[in-house]
């Protein structure tokens, strides 16, 4: 049997066919999907509240995927560039908003202008990097001088006491499939230990990014999923790490 390490562009591929054969059923699965109403106005607060009034920025949504997110800052106000590296991820992104222009590209290595945007957004997606440190200097490369990014992410490897518990006394059968697959991914990203918002940070700050702050305020946005979700994922949900990290690049950043 052959153990050796699979290069990191594989993995790479392999995420991206991973997200490319969810894309079909990944709205309907709880948690992607933002539902109008008071999970919708739920998203517009935190994201108001780090980005402030949009004001026709120019703003890049990074791993897309159906557009959820790319729909939400458009409705704020941003000008609105789509980027995802699966393509039947963009097919229904496009199907929803067809005033985003949606791009096909790798969100480590996007291959965009220097400085061509105002805000960077990014949504689960920190957890899949292969190499986080060289997709935020990609992400500062891209911003222009003062120009913020905000992350929303999560630890989805550490579990907590109620988690164990709850696994405990209400255990999931066996993954296979796709679950097994997303297992599999898990355990070779960078952050195969759990994306902590503490790590997440540290790298940023490496990258040359200031004003960093984590909020975990995310009360609100769970109290409007809790209806989606069954008791157990509800409570799963309410106690796994999640955060939104906001952070600028420095005014006078060349």
């Amino acid at each position: 049997m052959n153990n050796a390490p699979r290069p990191n562009r594989d993995l790479r591929d392999e995420i991206r066919d991973y997200w490319s054969d969810r894309a079909e059923h990944f709205d309907s699965d709880p948690g992607h999907k933002i539902t109008d109403g008071a999970e919708r106005s739920a998203w517009q607060a935190l994201f108001r509240r780090h980005l402030g009034a949009a004001e026709g920025r120019r703003l890049l949504d990074l791993a897309s995927g159906t557009g959820e997110i790319a729909v939400l800052c458009r409705q704020l106000g941003f000008e609105v560039t789509g980027l995802d590296w699966s393509e039947p991820m963009l097919a229904r992104a496009r199907s929803k908003a067809p005033d985003v222009a949606f791009l096909q590209a790798d969100a480590e290595r996007t291959m965009l202008p220097d400085a061509s945007f105002d805000v960077v957004v990014t949504r689960h997606l920190v957890w899949t990097l292969v190499d986080p440190a060289a997709a935020f200097a990609e992400w500062r490369r891209v911003l222009t001088p003062g120009g913020q990014l905000l992350l929303v992410d999560g630890d989805f490897v550490t579990r907590s006491w109620l988690a164990r518990a709850v696994a405990r006394f209400s255990p999931v059968p066996a993954s296979h499939g796709m679950a097994t697959r997303h297992q599999d991914i898990l355990s070779r990203v960078h952050f195969a230990g759990g994306a902590r918002a503490d790590l997440v940070a540290a790298l940023l700050a490496e990258a040359g990014f200031t004003d960093i702050r984590v909020d975990t305020r995310f009360g609100r946005i769970h109290r409007a999923q809790a209806g989606q979700f069954g008791w157990r994922k509800s409570l799963l949900r309410r106690s796994e790490h999640r955060y939104a990290i906001a952070a600028r690049v420095p005014d006078g950043d060349q």
